[in-house]
């Protein structure tokens, strides 16, 4: 008899894991149930389709509900699950049209994803307070854009979807306000000097910063008119929040075990703390190569990685997470920045013994007089065990392979003493002869 396997949540992760199970080849009976109306949507490209850089969001959807059912899959749209029962191993669903589904499964994979971070503040449910995730999110922007009365706009977050979407709103003409409680922007991913390198690049381009400011309150006549911060008070047309997000896991309230904040635990082959139970993506837990500890990264690209993992392991084929190392980038107005592992800041904070190596040069030879941009590099290493912890680079040219070596380096765990003299090839048209990562890692400190 064929192995009964239920996906709840049809998006990245789930996608990855129901593509996985149905190119197998196995005699599997696999079924999908998500409470929205699409599936595969890329939230990375939403900025682009807002701000006008594409012509539409059709190029955003990588599979669809047909796509997957060609293969053999039972894809039900819109429906919600409301309860499972781990025990007796079945699901329920209800379905918007009111059909209920009750169903067994033999194996489950849980990749119900996460939900932005909504702050408990007065006025939150003001008309013109936007979230955005989904493609209706984006869609209700862009229709609202219409309005050529809407020309203020203040982002309460300025992590990269903050910065994405200031950028987009200026494309289109609006004065945009970008406010976080931190110190600057990226704060996550960056150190202080690519930060403000990112900070005055968006001012540059007339975007207001008010930073180490706390959103207090809304106010406005049944639609958003101020936002009040413990220091300043801003008018606005909409206000949009891009506060983080945090795990979309009530289904497994109260029986499988959480992360702090309150993702699915789950093992390096994606099982929760029931066999037969596994979750993936944003729901889930990652380990970390950089910290060597569980932590909670939620990107696209891990999503489809760990549904991929689930899936082998759901399948019988045992397959373990190598581990993640949060690599990530963006790109505001050609200024390129990426970076993987651990910030200085955040290697301190974690209790290594962490120090930097910085360098700045032109990619290419000197004397190729076009089309050759200056690189900055930076280097986070542990000074007793010489493990490289992390790295950042940042530039107008296309730089973002670079840092593909670093998450590998950081992945096992290669010692900054290593790059130094490793065989890096030399031609004018791509790199110097003392090119900027050899001479990055020169600088560290010798060992004592």
């Amino acid at each position: 008899m064929a192995q009964n396997i239920i996906v709840v949540g049809a998006n990245h992760a789930g996608t990855a894991a129901l593509n996985t199970i149905l190119d197998s080849g196995k005699d599997i009976n696999v079924t999908a149930f998500d409470a929205n109306s699409n599936i595969s949507f890329l939230g990375c490209g939403m900025a682009l389709w807002i701000g006008g850089q594409i012509s539409g969001p059709e190029g955003l959807f990588y599979s669809s509900r047909q796509a997957l059912e060609a293969k053999g899959a039972h894809i039900h749209m819109n429906t919600k699950v409301s309860s499972i029962d781990f025990e007796r191993k079945t699901i329920r669903a209800k379905c918007t049209t009111g059909d209920y589904y009750e169903q067994a499964f033999d194996k489950l994979i849980l990749a119900t994803g996460s939900m932005p971070v909504s702050l408990p503040i007065e006025g939150i449910d003001l008309h013109n307070v936007q979230f955005v995730k989904l493609y209706q999110n984006a869609e209700d922007v862009i229709h609202k854009l219409k309005n050529k009365n809407l020309k203020k706009i203040t982002i309460i977050g300025a992590g990269y979807i903050g910065v994405e979407l200031a950028e987009a709103f200026c494309r289109c003409g609006r004065e945009v306000t970008l406010i976080d409680s931190a110190s600057a922007c990226l704060s996550s991913y960056y150190d202080e000097p690519f930060s403000r390198k990112m900070e005055e690049n968006l001012e540059r381009h007339g975007i207001r910063l008010a930073f180490r400011e706390t959103v207090q309150r809304l106010e406005g006549h049944e639609t958003i008119q101020k936002v009040i911060t413990e220091k300043a008070s801003y008018d606005t047309d909409m206000a949009v929040f891009c506060a983080g997000f945090r795990p979309s896991t009530k289904l497994g309230d109260g029986v499988l075990e959480k992360f702090d904040n309150g993702a699915y635990l789950v093992s390096r082959r994606q099982e929760t703390s029931i066999p037969g139970v596994y979750a993936a993506g944003d729901c889930a837990t990652v380990y970390n190569n950089a910290s060597q500890r569980t932590d909670y990264i939620a990107l696209a690209s891990n999503a489809v990685r760990s549904g991929i993992i689930a899936a082998q392991n759901a399948l019988g084929v045992p397959v373990d997470s190598p581990g993640v190392q949060g690599s990530n980038g963006i790109s505001i107005w050609n200024l390129k920045m990426v970076s993987t592992g651990l910030s200085l800041k955040k290697a301190i904070r974690l209790g290594y013994d962490a120090a930097c190596v910085d360098y700045e040069d032109y990619q290419k030879a000197g004397f190729l007089e076009t089309d050759n941009q200056k690189v900055m590099v930076h280097i986070i290493y542990d000074k007793s065990s010489r493990r490289i912890l992390g790295a950042q680079l940042c530039s107008e040219y296309d730089i973002s392979m670079a840092i593909h070596m670093f998450s590998l380096a950081v992945q096992e765990q290669v010692s900054i003493d290593t790059l130094k003299l490793f065989d890096m090839f030399f031609l004018p048209h791509f790199n110097q002869p003392y090119n900027y990562i050899t001479m990055a890692a020169l600088q560290a400190e010798t060992r004592p």
